[in-house]
Order: C-alpha cells, then sequence, then structure tokens
C-alpha cells in the first residue's frame, strides 16, 4: 500500500521536474543566435528575426508540418545564403539581441523593427514578413467577433489570438505579405511598398479521383487551428445545428480552448450531425479520410495572414466556402467568398452549394485543387521569396509602389 501512493508521487515529482528542465532549455535557446555563413565572398550580412527551431532539427528530422512557418523561415535563409549573404537567426521575441555588426538586410515579423531601427547601420534594408493582417485590424476583428458572440448567446469567451500591437509596418522599408489584397490592404495607410508572396503548403496530395461527390455533397468540414471564436467555429456551430439534414466534421484544437468547449459542448458532442474530432496530423491518412468525406470546407475567420488551412483543404480537392478575411483567392469557378460570415448567410451558402449538380461539383473541386497546386507550393513560395528579394535588391531606392510578385502586376497602394 506504501508503495502503491509513493509511486505515482515519485513519477509525478520527476514528470515536473523534467518538464522544469526542458522549459528552462528552451527558454534559454529562445535567446541564441543562429549564424550561417554563404559559400564564396560574401555579399555582406542579413539579420532574420523569426524562428530559431528548424535551425535546430536532427539532420534527417523533418521539419514540422503543424505550420508553415517552420519551413518558410528555413527557405528564407536559404534564399539569403543562395545570394552571397551570411545570415544571423534570433527568435522574434528575443529582447535581448544587440546588433554588432552591418547588416544590409533585416527581415522581422513583429517587435525588434520597432526596437533594433535605432541601432541598425542607416543603409540596412528593413523588411516586415508578415504572416497576419495588421495586428490591430487582427486584434479588432477577434474582439468584434466575440462582442458579437456576447449578444447573440449570452456568453462572454477569452480572447484567444489576441498579440500585443506592434507598429512594425511604420519602421520597415517595405512589407512582405502571405495573403491576398485583404491582408495587402491592411498595411496600406503606411504607404509603404508591399510585396505578395504565395504561403506555401506543407503537404500536398493527389487529385481524389475515386471520391463520390454525390455521397458527400451535404458534409462539410471546419479545419483550423486555435481561436476557435476568431476562426469562426462558433458561426458554423450555429449553423449546422439549425440545418439537421446537413453533417459537419470538426477538426482542431477544441480540447485546449476550454471556455469555448464548455459553452459549445451540447453543439461539439451531442448534435447528431456534428461530429467533433479535435486535432488532425495533416500527413496522415485520417486526415485524407476526413477530407474524402466532405464536400468543403467552411472557414469564416475574421482576420489572416494567408489561410493556410484553407489552402491545405484545397490541396486536399475541398471546396472553399471562406471568409473574405481568410486572404485566399477564391474563384466563384472553384468556391464561395462569404460577403458578412452571418449564421444566415453560411446556412444559405451551404445549401446553395450542395444542391449544386454533383458533376459542377467535380469541376468545382478540381479548380480548387488545381490552384492550390498552381499557386501555393514549397516550390513556388521559394522561386517567388527569391524574385521578391532580387527585385527589391533592385528597387529599394525608388519610389515606394505595390508589387505583386504572384501577379506580375504593379499597383500603387492607397491610390485616390
Amino acid at each position: 500500500m506504501f508503495l502503491q501512493v509513493l509511486i505515482p508521487r515519485i513519477k509525478k515529482q520527476f514528470t515536473f521536474l523534467i518538464n522544469k528542465i526542458q522549459a528552462k532549455i528552451k527558454h534559454e535557446k529562445c535567446f541564441r543566435v543562429v549564424s550561417l555563413k554563404s559559400q564564396g565572398a560574401s555579399q555582406g550580412n542579413v539579420l532574420v528575426s523569426y524562428r530559431i527551431e528548424p535551425f535546430f532539427l536532427k539532420p534527417n528530422e523533418p521539419v514540422p508540418n503543424d505550420h508553415t512557418w517552420h519551413w518558410e523561415c528555413r527557405q528564407i535563409v536559404l534564399t539569403f545564403l543562395e545570394l552571397g549573404y551570411c545570415v544571423d537567426v534570433i527568435q522574434f521575441h528575443n529582447h535581448k539581441f544587440v546588433p554588432k555588426k552591418d547588416y544590409a538586410f533585416f527581415i522581422d515579423i513583429r517587435h525588434r523593427l520597432e526596437s533594433l531601427t535605432p541601432l541598425l547601420n542607416k543603409d540596412c534594408i528593413k523588411i516586415l514578413h508578415s504572416d497576419t493582417a495588421h495586428i490591430l485590424y487582427h486584434n479588432a476583428a477577434e474582439l468584434n467577433r466575440l462582442l458579437s458572440l456576447q449578444q447573440r448567446k449570452g456568453i462572454t469567451l477569452k480572447a484567444m489570438r489576441y498579440e500585443a500591437i506592434n507598429n512594425a509596418i511604420e519602421y520597415a522599408d517595405c512589407g512582405i505579405v502571405l495573403g491576398n489584397e485583404f491582408t495587402v490592404n491592411s498595411f496600406s495607410y503606411a504607404k509603404k511598398p508591399i510585396y505578395r508572396v504565395p504561403i506555401s503548403a506543407p503537404q500536398v496530395y493527389p487529385w481524389p479521383a475515386k471520391k463520390d461527390f454525390e455521397a458527400v455533397r451535404k458534409t462539410f468540414l471546419w479545419f483550423g487551428s486555435g481561436g476557435l471564436v476568431h476562426k469562426g467555429l462558433d458561426l458554423v456551430l450555429d449553423a449546422f445545428a439549425d440545418m439537421p439534414d446537413y453533417n459537419l466534421i470538426v477538426c482542431g484544437p477544441i480540447s485546449k480552448e476550454k471556455d469555448f468547449e464548455a459553452a459549445f459542448y451540447t453543439e461539439l458532442y451531442r448534435t447528431p450531425n456534428i461530429k467533433t474530432i479535435g486535432w488532425v496530423d495533416i500527413s496522415s491518412e485520417k486526415f485524407l479520410e476526413i477530407a474524402n468525406s466532405c464536400l468543403g470546407i467552411i472557414y469564416p475567420s475574421c482576420s489572416e495572414g494567408g489561410g493556410g488551412c484553407v489552402i491545405t483543404c484545397m490541396h486536399a480537392g475541398l471546396i472553399p466556402i471562406v471568409s473574405y478575411e481568410s486572404s485566399v483567392d477564391v474563384h466563384e469557378d472553384c468556391g464561395v467568398i462569404l460577403k458578412e460570415s452571418s449564421v444566415a448567410e453560411i446556412k444559405d451558402s451551404i445549401r446553395t452549394v450542395a444542391n449544386l449538380p454533383s458533376s459542377q461539383l467535380q469541376i468545382m473541386a478540381r479548380n480548387a485543387w488545381e490552384f492550390a497546386r498552381k499557386n501555393h507550393t514549397r516550390e513556388n513560395f521559394a522561386s517567388s521569396y527569391r524574385n521578391t528579394i532580387e527585385t527589391i535588391i533592385a528597387t529599394h531606392s525608388k519610389k515606394p509602389v505595390f508589387k505583386d510578385v504572384w501577379e506580375s502586376e504593379k499597383l500603387l497602394l492607397n491610390q485616390k
């Protein structure tokens, strides 16, 4: 009896100690600097404030596919190395770093532009690499969704995607965004040149040739990451709870947002036409099985920097029904852009798409799949990013213009 009580306590204390050691190691690693040298003569130095985790992977360890930024950060660094620059990489929240050399470029995704600009050499080209819409819009959009939920359901939930405001674009010489015109326009007030590079996809899939579109026409998927209200899951649940003839599969980190889970417990777990699965690895067979059982993805997010979840589902052959703020180019031949993202509009859009002929549904899904294949791959990100950097090198001293590398168009921002 004594051992039965003692052993669990020892295990608990041991686990606590291990977790504490791992947290300390992770914390210390965040303040390290990863320095990489180019082959041959150096063109100068580049400072990248993004993620350093990808540079501590073992030689044969794959880059995590839970977010595009792991691979994209490595590719950004590789681009500058290939162009002949030496690169220093710091974690984006490393507030202890002080530059001790001249840098030809400084790339940052959040707060270091404001803090480090006074310490950088004057001729350093400063680039905001934004994986979100402007954070002020991003925050306001989430709070508006939470307020709307409060008024609609009589409950107050916590903001999960709220971030400290940064003025990065105002300190940058130019910006790079991963989304479409929605994301670009959120930065237009600063009147800085904005370069658009299509977000990559961690995974690509073959066309689901055996999919029975008649059988799946009434089944849809909500697939997203944290910030469930921000990404519109509450709206989708309310819509499908009132549409018993249509089915919804929910994939995301539901259990990590306890207040949301409690508020929507009935919809998530006790509504016959709604099946909540939770987090799913996009490289797994399970994800493909889910995708092949659904007609489309419904994703009324209030603010995105590139809509990676939507892109992944389009790669899997799903028809996108998404908000404009999801920041994905969805044309009418492959999906639907929601204008209001209201519960009523979501219901109408689901019914409209589901009632189309199965032959048309297959064409729309194929168009979505081909669009993702053409524009949102790691190969396309790599070539577009390099073209963008070469354009910045050639034109950084010229009058600011919006250069959409993806579309090869030039357009003045905020032109009146």
